[in-house]
């Protein structure tokens, strides 16, 4: 199933593209909970974490390195910063495409919610 990520990667509808690679994109979230809050997305089709398997393990570390990424690009390494991934609807999935949020610029608190 297409999803507004797959359009974003294909350049069909545009954002806030921080840097993309052969792999993953990664990009301002539109509603964003914090100062930085951006999307890191696999170029390839992955419903969720809970859909993922050992066939995935490449592509789910790309993922967490892009994030790192982010979190370096926006300064957010020596501040510290959250990832966030939501599997499933019960949890917040909203777009059916695995997607990693990069949340940082305020202080947060534990438990998140």
């Amino acid at each position: 199933m297409e999803t507004i990520f797959h359009k974003i990667i294909k350049k069909e509808i545009s954002a806030k593209i921080l840097f993309e690679d052969d792999d993953v994109i990664a990009f301002e979230d539109i509603e964003a909970v914090a100062p930085v809050h951006y999307l890191v997305v696999p170029k390839t089709d992955l419903e969720s974490l809970g859909s993922a398997t050992s066939n995935d393990v490449e592509i789910l570390g790309k993922v967490m390195l892009a994030c790192k990424r982010v979190a370096e690009i926006k300064g957010l390494i020596e501040t510290g910063f959250r990832v966030v991934l939501n599997s499933g609807e019960g949890a917040g999935q909203s777009v059916f495409q695995l997607h990693a949020h990069v949340i940082g610029g305020r202080e947060f608190k534990w438990p998140p919610g």
